[in-house]
C-alpha cells in the first residue's frame, strides 16, 4: 500500500475516534435555560369571565386588565373573592391587553387597536390616551421606562411621557429567538414573561434579552384542589396560562389564566 495513502486512513480513522470519545451536543456547548420549582402558598377565587391579559399588585390591591370585544375591563379585585370592587369598561371595540402602573398612573394597552388608555390610580378616571402602532400585547416597567411585548421576540423600552421607544431588546434562549411573549411582569432586575399557548413563563435579562431561567406551570390548574373540568382549559379553548404579579412585601407571585377559576399565590425556589 502507498505509504502516503496509509498515513491517510491511520489519520482519518484517528479522527473519527476521538470524535466518538469527545462528543460535544449542541446542549452541552449551549444549554437550554434551567427549570426553576415553586411553592404553592395558597389559592384564591377568580373570575371566570375575566379573559385575563394582565395582572399587577399595588399597594395590597390586585388590578387585572381583560380582553375581548365586548368585555375589555380595567379592574381592582378582591382577591379573597376574585370580584370587582372598581372596574371600567373599555369600548365595545377594543380588545384589552396588558397593563401597568407607574408613576400613579395605570397604563392599558389594547390588542390590534392602536391605543394605550392611561388612568389615575387613585380615582380610576382616564387621563389620556397614547397612539402605539405595534400590537400590544403586554406591559410591565422597571420604574423609569414602559416594556411592551408585541407577540413576537421583541420587547420594546418606551418613554412614558412621550412612548417614543428607546430600544428593542430580542428575546432569545439556547435555540434562537422566542416568539409570542405575552403578559410581562418586572421582579427584581428581571422580565418574567408568559409565552402564549404555553405553560412556560420565562425569566429574562432586560439587557441581553437572554431567556436565564423558566417557570414550568404544566398541570398548575389540577392543584388548585376545586372541583374543576380541565377540558375547558388549555390551547384549544384558549384559555392559558396568563398574568403575572409581583407582591414585593411577601415576595410573592400571583398567577392565573384566562377565564381560570383560580388564582394561585406561589413562592418562586431559587
Amino acid at each position: 500500500m502507498n505509504k502516503y495513502l496509509l498515513v491517510m486512513l491511520i489519520l482519518f480513522f484517528s479522527g473519527c475516534n476521538n470524535n466518538s470519545d469527545n462528543h460535544v451536543t449542541d446542549d452541552n456547548l449551549n444549554p437550554p435555560p434551567p427549570n426553576i420549582t415553586y411553592t404553592i402558598v395558597k389559592v384564591y377565587p377568580h373570575d371566570t369571565s375575566s379573559y385575563t391579559q394582565g395582572l399587577i399588585w399595588h399597594n395590597d390591591e390586585l388590578y387585572e386588565g381583560t380582553g375581548l370585544e365586548g368585555f375589555s375591563k380595567l379592574r381592582k379585585i378582591n382577591i379573597q373573592n376574585g370580584k370587582a370592587e372598581e372596574e371600567i369598561k373599555l369600548d365595545s371595540a377594543e380588545f384589552g391587553e396588558g397593563i401597568t402602573l407607574l408613576n400613579n398612573k395605570i397604563y392599558q394597552l389594547t390588542w390590534r387597536n392602536n391605543k394605550v388608555h392611561v388612568y389615575d390610580a387613585n380615582t380610576f378616571k382616564k387621563i389620556k390616551d397614547f397612539n402605539w402602532p405595534y400590537e400590544g400585547w403586554g406591559l410591565t416597567n422597571n420604574g423609569k421606562e414602559l416594556i411592551i411585548s408585541t407577540g413576537s421576540s421583541n420587547l420594546y423600552f418606551v418613554n412614558a411621557d412621550s412612548f417614543r421607544i428607546s430600544k428593542i431588546v430580542s428575546v432569545t434562549n439556547n435555540y434562537g429567538p422566542v416568539p409570542a411573549i405575552n403578559e410581562l411582569e418586572y421582579i427584581h432586575g428581571y422580565i418574567y414573561a408568559n409565552q402564549f399557548e404555553t405553560d412556560y413563563i420565562l425569566k429574562i435579562n432586560p439587557e441581553t434579552g437572554r431567556v436565564e431561567a423558566q417557570l414550568d406551570c404544566a398541570g398548575l390548574l389540577q392543584k388548585s384542589g376545586m372541583n374543576i373540568d380541565l377540558q375547558q382549559y388549555g390551547v384549544k379553548t384558549g384559555y392559558v396560562l396568563n398574568g403575572i404579579a409581583y407582591d414585593s412585601t411577601k415576595n410573592s407571585l400571583y398567577i392565573t389564566g384566562k377565564k381560570w377559576p383560580a388564582l394561585f399565590e406561589i413562592k418562586l425556589n431559587e
